[in-house]
C-alpha cells in the first residue's frame, strides 16, 4: 500500500482497512450497524482528501465534517460494543485510532486556524 504525504490520510486508510478485516463476523439483524460503520469510514477517507485539494475556508468546515463522521462512529462502535458483537479489545484499538485521526484534524485545523 503505497503511503500518503498526509498523516491523518494514513490513519484513515487504516481505519478503513481494519474496518474491514475486523466487522466481518456481524449477526444479520445488525448489519446494518456495520454497513454504516464501513460507509463512514469511506466517506471520512474522501473527505480528508477534499480537505488536502480544498481553499482554507472549505478546509475547516471540511474537517469538521470529518470529526462528525468520528463521532458517529464512535458511537456505532459502542453500540457494537454493548450488544457484545465486537470484543473489547477491538473496541480499545478502534477508539485508539479514532482518537489519532482527531488528533491530527484538530492540529490540521489549528494550522489552518493561524495562517489565516
Amino acid at each position: 500500500m503505497k503511503e500518503e504525504k498526509f498523516k491523518v490520510i494514513n490513519y484513515i486508510r487504516n481505519l478503513v482497512l481494519n474496518v474491514d478485516n475486523n466487522l466481518e463476523n456481524f449477526p444479520k439483524k445488525d448489519i446494518e450497524i456495520k454497513n454504516r460503520i464501513r460507509n463512514a469510514s469511506y466517506d471520512m477517507l474522501e473527505l480528508a482528501y477534499l480537505v488536502n485539494t480544498s481553499t482554507d475556508n472549505d478546509r475547516i468546515h471540511l474537517i469538521e465534517k470529518i470529526v462528525a463522521k468520528i463521532k458517529v462512529i464512535d458511537f456505532l462502535l459502542n453500540m457494537c460494543y454493548d450488544k457484545k458483537i465486537i470484543n473489547s479489545k477491538k473496541y480499545v484499538k478502534f477508539g485508539e485510532s479514532l482518537d489519532n485521526i482527531i488528533k491530527y484534524l484538530i492540529g490540521w485545523k489549528k494550522s489552518i486556524e493561524n495562517r489565516a
